[in-house]
């Protein structure tokens, strides 16, 4: 009995012992972004959920934890050369965000651990080698953008039942967008709806995508997942209500910008949650040994200043089933 009790406590000891050892040193990490810098600097939604994930597991920045951000601030281009200036730090983890900063990691290196925190369709990118056993050095969390871009298309006929012609807002340096982009294309014609591509790999390009897709005909947009985008949220709710285009996509903080609705996982959690997978690394775990998650929870936010202003008398059952209204 003795005996049992001793092995019992030396399995429960292993972990925590490897976790207090971890909490114990300081650590020097890698951030890659295609975001752009935000204002204060490192300080926006998605990254304090990432030092909130990291404080509730016992490492506290300026403390036990220096993180290296590197920011892309749009420009895919440069994702190359930073994500070579984080690998040469040799870091004992690197924390990315978005498709093409993993791809632009998997090129860099094959050594140093890469923990995604969130990006379209890992397995489909060619990213990881299956969601079970991710293999190589890159695990994290995988969106399932493809998959709701067909309800957020949904919500929109909803919200403005005489819509007819709907743009889709993709970076054309984003290789998942595309996918999302024929999905809606098949799933328009059952709603009576036309879908048209709208291109924008900068933050100046957004406006004229926009005014392009009113000035053709467009009453609404629906924003594909894209790290870039994801950081644009004031830019693209002016320009949807300058148009008049009723605005929707994944990311929820874009809503209280003024964009009328998004749907879709929460991906500043998803920044949170990707803590968990660097506290494992640190205390010893690797990569290929992490399965991908792929949350599945979905949220629903509505702006209902937004759709008076654009003239949108929304029904009530639409309006009952959001998860947040922002009035």
């Amino acid at each position: 009995m003795m005996r049992r009790r001793t092995l019992a406590a030396a399995v429960l000891a292993g972990p925590l012992a490897a976790r207090a050892r971890a909490q114990g040193r300081s650590w020097r990490i890698g951030f890659l972004t295609p975001r752009a810098q935000p204002v204060p600097p490192y300080r926006d939604a998605f990254s304090d959920a990432f030092r909130r994930g990291m404080s509730d597991l016992g490492y506290f920045e300026g403390k036990t934890l220096t993180i290296d951000w590197r920011y892309a601030d749009g420009d895919y281009t440069r994702l190359a050369g930073l994500a070579a200036e984080l690998v040469a730090l040799n870091p004992p983890v690197i924390v990315t965000y978005g498709t093409a900063a993993a791809k632009a990691l998997k090129a860099a290196t094959t050594t140093v651990p890469i923990v995604v925190a969130a990006a379209n369709d890992l397995l489909g990118a060619g990213i990881v080698e299956s969601l079970a056993r991710p293999g190589g050095n890159i695990t994290g969390l995988s969106v399932i953008d493809v998959d709701v871009s067909a309800k957020q298309l949904e919500l929109l006929k909803v919200a403005a039942p005489r819509l007819a012609r709907v743009a889709v807002l993709i970076n054309p340096g984003n290789a998942a967008n595309p996918v999302v982009l024929r999905r809606l294309e098949a799933s328009a014609p059952k709603l009576g709806v036309e879908i048209m591509p709208a291109n924008a790999a900068t933050p100046a390009e957004i406006e004229p995508a926009f005014e392009a897709a009113a000035q053709k005909g467009a009453g609404a947009m629906i924003v594909a997942a894209d790290a870039f985008f994801s950081g644009q949220g004031q830019r693209i709710a002016d320009a949807g209500l300058r148009h008049r285009l009723a605005t929707i996509g994944i990311y929820q903080d874009h809503v209280p910008d003024g964009c009328l609705m998004s749907y879709g996982q929460d991906v500043a959690d998803f920044h949170r949650q990707a803590a968990r997978y660097v506290d494992r690394i640190l205390r010893g775990a690797k990569p290929a040994d992490l399965p991908v998650e792929q949350p599945t929870k979905f949220g629903f936010v509505l702006n209902a200043r937004t759709a008076e202003t654009l003239g949108l008398a929304l029904p009530r059952a639409l309006i009952a089933s959001a998860d947040r209204i922002v009035e």
